[in-house]
């Protein structure tokens, strides 16, 4: 008798725990028969670490707003915008209808407060997965600390080729990097010189942060500048967010490069650009490697001297001419925040996309699962605000359907001019010297 009581008593423990197993147990690819949405729960918090305060928080607030709206676009399900997500009804399906919640960390744009605020996330806050960290250097050590806790991180914006070279299995990168941009800048000034024939000469000058981003930028340009046949007379370190870029400028003018490719953020890339005009430095063109050059506070702070800037980007607004998504959803950005989109907002937005379908193809909020979703992840062209052919990752983490175009300033709006078949208006080439504009 006490043998019969002793299975029954444990059939009923297995049964009870069966009934209350929560998403763990849940079946990659689909929600389980039978599972219902009480065994999800109502709430998905999703960790983002970017500088929100400090001299880059006019970034890390455009970065904040694109993922802001992408969850709420998620947790409505009522836009009728072709999104991963947005159209299932609210939430993630797989899930029960759980919606996304973002907890935000702030990086200052300091490697080691951005990792103390990873640790942070994961291990107090409980965060399901990671989002971040747009520095280079930043997601350098943030990516160390998820991938030692083995939670996945999607980087959005951080574009250093090193970033998928240590062999990291919890981390991936859905825009394309800077060794595919530095090769971009040569690529469009080949093009440029079949369209203005004898002005376009191939002496380059570098401009660069110190760090991780810039150093990598500068490396990039040099490897492709001999591939491509121009000669790189200078390049030129500087700390980022240093006060005075005089004597850097004084190095740039003494080179007699024609063409200046720059690597700065905001603060630096509106110092270098008034520093320039100060002292009567002049170029062909300044070819900008994002980062400060698209920050929406970028042409409000250097106003019309920014006319005929370029820049490589991965989003324009423009592009909504031959893809109507870009516009549906930059409209209702712009409602919200009162600003356009840029690329720091549109890569941050799309990132938010390619975690929450993982999640929910994964149907549970194991890591291991949503890691293995990531792997399979397969989002199509059409399912984006980017020129991209799509999102999938390869071993490394590397999205490898990512593409780069190139935006020049005119009239005070980011255009695209390169490649040509995603061009909305034709190339200004050479910029007019200071004393002619």
């Amino acid at each position: 008798m006490r043998r019969v009581i002793a299975i029954l008593a444990a059939a009923v423990i297995a049964i009870t725990g069966c009934v209350q197993q929560g998403p763990a147990g849940s079946a990659p690819g689909g929600s389980q028969p039978g599972v219902s949405a009480a065994a999800f729960p109502k709430e998905i918090a999703l960790g983002a670490v970017y500088p929100l305060t400090g001299s880059q928080a006019p970034t890390g607030i455009d970065l904040k707003n694109g993922i802001d709206l992408a969850v709420e676009l998620i947790n409505s399900g009522k836009a009728d915008f072709n999104l991963p997500l947005v159209k299932d009804g609210g939430g993630l399906k797989n899930l029960g209808g759980a919606k996304l919640k973002i907890v935000y960390g702030d990086s200052q744009a300091d490697p080691q407060k951005g990792q103390s605020e990873t640790e942070r996330l994961i291990t107090s806050e409980k965060v399901t997965a990671m989002l971040g960290a747009y520095n280079s250097a930043v997601t350098a050590t943030a990516s160390q600390a998820a991938e030692r806790l083995a939670i996945p991180f999607v980087n959005p914006e951080s574009s250093s080729p090193t970033l998928v070279t240590n062999g990291y299995k919890w981390f991936f990168r859905s825009t394309p990097d800077d060794s595919m941009f530095a090769e971009n800048f040569f690529q469009f000034l080949d093009d440029a010189a079949k369209k203005f024939p004898g002005k376009v000469t191939k002496k380059v000058a570098i401009l660069h942060t110190d760090d991780l981003f810039g150093s990598d930028v500068n490396k990039f340009s040099r490897q492709f500048a001999e591939q491509y046949k121009y000669e790189v007379l200078t390049d030129v370190a500087y700390k980022a967010n240093t006060p005075d870029l005089g004597s850097e400028i004084q190095r740039l003018k003494a080179s007699g490069a024609s063409i200046l490719i720059e690597a700065s953020y905001l603060p630096d890339a509106t110092l270098a650009i008034k520093g320039l005009k100060q002292q009567d430095v002049n170029f062909q063109g300044v070819l900008g490697m994002d980062a400060g050059f698209v920050d929406t506070k970028f042409i409000p702070n250097v106003g019309k001297d920014t006319e005929g800037l370029i820049s490589r980007e991965v989003w324009a607004k423009d592009l909504s001419a031959k893809k109507p998504l870009v516009k549906q959803v930059n409209d209702l950005f712009k409602s919200k925040f009162g600003t356009d989109m840029n690329g720091s907002s549109a890569r941050a937005f799309t990132g938010v996309f390619v975690l929450a379908d993982a999640i929910n193809r994964a149907a549970s909020l194991e890591p291991a699962k949503i890691q293995a979703a990531l792997q399979k992840t397969d989002i199509k062209g059409e399912q984006l605000i980017m020129p991209w052919d799509g999102v999938s990752f390869d071993a490394r983490g590397q999205n490898t359907k990512g593409r780069g175009i190139m935006v020049q300033i005119q009239k005070g709006e980011y255009i695209t001019v390169w490649p040509i078949e995603l061009a909305s208006k034709d190339l200004i080439w050479p910029l007019p010297e200071w004393s002619k504009r």
